[in-house]
Parts: C-alpha cells; structure tokens; sequence
C-alpha cells in the first residue's frame, strides 16, 4: 500500500492494560528499554501497523511484550492529549482484559520491553507517558 497525506497527521497506538481478577488486584506493566521513558513503566503497547486492525495490534503487543496471549480484550477508550508521546503526535486506543491472578500464564519481557512485572494497583512506580490515567480508567471499568 502507498499513501501520500497532504496534511499533518497523527500516529496511532494500541495499548493493554491486564489487570488480576484476584484481589489485591495487580496489574502487568513493562519496563521500557529505550527512550522516550527509558527505564520507566508503562502499559504494554505500541503502533498500530498499516494493515491490521487496532484490537489486534493491541494483542501483538502485549504478546510482543510479555509473552501473554489473552482471548478478549475489552475497549477501554482513546487517549489523545496533545502532549501525550514527545516524538510526535500519538492518539491511543486502550483496551483492557483480565486474568485469574498473575501466575495465569509464564510471562518474558520481549521486543522493547527491558522487564516486566505484576504491580499492586494501589502502589504503582511512577509511569511513562499518560498511562497512570489510562490505568485508573481500567481500573474503574474493571470496578
């Protein structure tokens, strides 16, 4: 496929929040191996190839990422402040799933992912571009 835009445009991302059904509920984060954020915790995610779907980018990547195949992930919402990713214009498309608890599955950090682990929800390290406000939305659905 070739395109030619005319006008700015904006990239897209798809990201997965995976939460724990059993309580304490914790959540799978990784940790970014390169910049923006480098060494800081994100949601698994990543752009959206041309030719696929935005849910089935957000399963890659978190397959990608962590190893996890999950079978349903439920739309969350969009995120798109301006300021949002420091490269360049970024508008996410986030979706959550759950699982039973955190040993549902082995898990391997992988692609740009450093390291990943199960975070407690209520004492979260600091986050890598907006996605401390995309988690509390899963959170709140997850309610």
């Amino acid at each position: 496929m070739s395109f030619t835009y005319h006008y700015p445009h904006m990239a897209v991302t798809a990201d997965a929040v995976i939460l724990t059904r059993s309580q304490p509920r914790k959540v799978l984060l990784v940790q970014r191996g390169g910049p923006p954020f480098k060494g800081m915790w994100a949601i698994p995610g990543g752009y959206v190839d041309l030719d696929e779907r935005i849910e089935t980018a957000a399963a890659r990547e978190l397959a990608e990422e962590t190893g996890l195949r999950i079978g349903a992930l439920r739309f969350l919402g969009y995120f798109d402040a301006v300021d949002r990713d420091p490269r360049e214009r970024t508008l996410s498309l986030a979706f959550w799933g759950m699982v039973a608890d955190e040993h549902a599955s082995p898990l391997a950090a992988g692609d740009d992912a450093k390291a990943l682990g199960w975070h407690l929800v209520g004492r979260l390290p600091a986050m890598a571009f907006d996605h401390a406000e995309i988690l509390r939305a899963a959170i709140e659905a997850a309610a």
